[in-house]
């Protein structure tokens, strides 16, 4: 078949798409932004037409049930089921079942994303208790929390496509729970395999020794005195930390500058200790600075600059945990801003009054000049401040508190108020008593008026970058089903599926999506495959219902690589996993997914003409 001058463009804009998105060196939202212009430029798309994507119902819905989502987990709903972790005890089989079962429940009725990163603190808690390596734990919470969204319609943003799409066949969207004979299926399968096999497949990373092992900060924060002979008394702290990256700085080996530095992180005047000091504190004889430095260092530091050291730094760890002064471990997340930035570029101190110690990534303290190292997704941050210091810096950059953290264990009315809230809209949805956007619009507003979603944490609880993408590439879609490019895809499906059996052609679909989602964002995967899905059913005679839930299924389940999905970058970091380390545990699951799925959606799905 010859191509057509616009079938020719809409397959090169798309490609160029793919490219892009694997690249990465552009963010996804940027990118189908780009994509939407190009097919209008390109006479694909008419300008009235190029931005009512956004107003798609898969969008609002999408973004109800992220404001829906953080409203759950403010009112401890995750929390109040993590309680019951404390008591699986340290064995490694029990600790994943229970772990992997849990985020499956939460996955299937809240955002996947934000159930795994409420567990992931207790995931890496119950590690360091067993005196385990995070990495064993998780992986199979990130891949739980994927085919958890299976469950049921709001579990994962390309359930909510894919309902909708259906109504372009002419029968009203999928409810509910019409995924739920499937994905419960699929999820069961994914946690007894997990549980009892999967887990002894995952990397294995060398474990901390003991749980206050991965920052040994008495190793470099070390107390120093200014004596009365000190020339810096009567200065400020600011002349002694300039003074003191001047020293640092001077430090040469050969032709190669060495990456060291020293940072003061507290000082000791009297009794009383202040915790991140203002640059323009006058200082004092006798003052004690805690000072953050390698050991190399502390003695050019204090020969050259006249300074005497105090104390064997054994109890430096309870200095800085004082009264309201404590330490806190929290993880860098996937929609922190602190993503490729420095510390030196945040004025951490200056603005919160925070000290940074250290930075942990891939489960190994890092020894490299901490002010100039780029945070990324999944970095273990030590910090030090007062409370209200560190909960202002936590929000603000959207991290995750680790260590101390505990188990907050949701008060009872707000649970019962969050569930008999969501329950209410799920109610309303099944039984065709609202159309799913308004039902869940409905709830989040409720939601905002009890103060379950603070107002000011509404537009921070809606994933920007997922909704635009969405809103740019359903244009995109609509462009390759016009032209004719859909219509190519399933002809050659077709010709394939000729020498197959509908069950086949079934896992070839599924096969299909599952691959493409590993590389691009899931929701991208489920709007391009979507409309192919439709053209192929028309093609064949039969319902699109079995090859639209091929589909949402594949779209899902992307365990090969960590960029496939939020919540496999998110884990990679802290569990010390490399690129290579998903597929392990990766391609068993996805065969044995692709198993499980045919045949349940043949069975509950058949493919009957249409």
């Amino acid at each position: 078949m010859t191509l057509t001058v616009d079938q020719i463009m809409v397959f090169s804009i798309l490609a160029a798409t793919l490219v892009l998105f694997v690249w990465g060196r552009w963010r996804y939202d940027i990118v189908a932004m780009a994509a939407l212009l190009l097919i209008f430029i390109a006479g694909l798309v008419p300008a009235d037409a190029v931005f009512l994507g956004f107003g798609h119902p898969a969008v609002i819905t999408v973004a109800a049930v992220l404001v829906i989502s953080r409203g759950m987990l403010n009112a401890g709903v995750v929390d109040f089921l993590s309680q019951y972790l404390t008591g699986v005890g340290n064995r490694a089989m029990a600790q994943v079942s229970a772990i992997t079962g849990i985020v499956i429940l939460c996955s299937g009725f809240m955002n996947n994303v934000g159930a795994l990163a409420l567990l992931m603190p207790v995931a890496i808690w119950m590690s360091r208790e067993s005196g385990r390596s995070p990495s064993l734990l998780l992986m199979p919470l990130a891949f739980g929390s994927l085919v958890g969204g299976l469950i049921t319609l709001i579990g994962t943003p390309p359930n909510i496509i894919i309902a909708l799409f259906r109504e372009e066949t002419g029968k009203p969207a999928f409810g509910m729970f019409d995924f739920t004979p499937v994905g419960a299926g699929v999820a069961l399968a994914g946690l007894l395999f997990i549980s009892l096999v999967g887990w002894r497949l995952t990397p294995r990373r060398e474990s901390q020794s003991d749980p206050d092992d991965l920052f040994e900060i008495e190793n470099y924060i070390t107390e120093i005195v200014i004596p009365e002979s000190s020339k810096f008394v009567g200065q400020t702290l600011f002349h002694l930390t300039s003074a003191m990256e001047e020293e640092t700085d001077a430090k040469v080996v050969g032709m190669v500058r060495e990456e060291n530095e020293a940072t003061i992180v507290g000082m000791i005047r009297g009794e009383h200790l202040i915790a991140a000091p203002s640059w323009y504190e006058v200082l004092e004889a006798g003052d004690t600075l805690m000072v953050e430095a390698a050991s190399d260092d502390l003695k050019s530091l204090v020969d050259e600059m006249g300074l005497e050291l105090a104390g064997s730094g054994e109890n430096i760890r309870k200095t800085l945990d004082a009264g309201d002064v404590r330490l806190m471990e929290a993880v860098v997340s996937a929609e922190s801003p602190l993503r490729r930035k420095t510390a030196a570029e945040l004025y951490l101190r200056r603005i919160y009054g925070v000290n940074l110690l250290a930075i942990a990534r891939r489960g190994r303290q890092l020894k490299q000049r901490i002010s100039k190292t780029r945070f990324i997704i999944g970095d273990i941050l030590l910090l030090q401040g007062t409370d209200k210091a560190l909960q202002s810096m936590l929000k603000d950059f959207k991290c995750l508190p680790l260590a101390e953290r505990g188990l907050r264990i949701g008060q009872p009315p707000k649970v019962i108020l969050a569930t008999g809230i969501f329950g209410a809209a799920m109610l309303l949805s099944t039984f065709d008593v609202l159309p799913v956007q308004i039902a869940f619009v409905a709830a989040a507003l409720i939601m905002i008026l009890v103060k379950l979603v603070p107002l000011a944490d509404i537009y921070e609880s809606i994933d920007w970058p997922i909704i635009i993408l969405l809103g740019a590439l359903f244009p995109l879609g609509h462009a390759l089903e016009s032209t004719g490019g859909a219509m190519l895809i399933a002809e050659k499906l077709l010709a394939l599926s000729a020498h197959l059996p509908p069950m086949g052609t079934l896992a070839v679909l599924l096969v299909g999506t599952m691959l493409l989602s590993n590389v691009v964002n899931n929701a991208a995967a489920a709007v391009l495959m979507a409309p192919i899905a439709i053209t192929l059913a028309q093609g064949m005679a039969v319902s699109a219902d079995p090859l639209l839930m091929a589909v949402a299924v594949g779209a899902s389940c992307a365990f090969l690589t960590p960029v496939g999905h939020q919540s496999n970058a998110l884990v990679m970091a802290p569990g010390g996993y490399s690129f290579g380390d998903y597929w392990h545990l990766g391609l068993p699951l996805s065969v044995l997914v692709t198993v499980v799925a045919v045949p349940l959606i043949m069975f509950f799905w058949p493919m009957v003409p249409a």
